[in-house]
């Protein structure tokens, strides 16, 4: 019987704001998030978005539908407060070409607690983050 690891027990645990680079190595099925496949989904409309657009062409139109169904339950509400604070932090890092997507949503993780699953190499090193590559 393996024993699980402190880290492996800890991502038992922990809640995932899951960016959409996060979701299309999901689709994908990349083997770096096989272990999140079955985590519970927060997002935004943002992602959303950016999800069944990098799905067109790639999907037939039922495949699309039930991954937008799909992801579409997972979608939470942004509020005032995380929405300006999103935008002060994408200007902080004006350097790094954060989106206005990823802003919100890495400020939305932070603000709820919540580790900010990605591979996009603009969060790599900052706190709150779960950097899968």
């Amino acid at each position: 019987m393996k024993k699980e690891t402190d880290q492996e027990i800890k991502r038992e645990e922990e809640n995932y704001f899951f960016d959409t680079y996060a979701i299309i190595e999901i689709l994908e099925e990349s083997p770096d998030y096989k272990e999140y496949r079955e985590k519970d989904v927060t997002l935004t409309v943002f992602n959303l978005a950016e999800i069944y657009y990098s799905c067109l062409g790639n999907f037939n139109e039922q495949e699309l539908q039930e991954i937008y169904d799909k992801y579409k339950e997972s979608v939470v509400e942004i509020d005032d407060e995380t929405f300006k604070e999103a935008m002060k932090f994408r200007k902080e890092l004006k350097k790094r070409d954060v989106s206005y997507t990823d802003s919100i949503g890495y400020t939305y993780a932070k603000r709820h607690n919540m580790k900010f699953l990605t591979g996009d190499k603009e969060f790599e090193n900052l706190e709150n983050v779960e950097f899968v590559k």
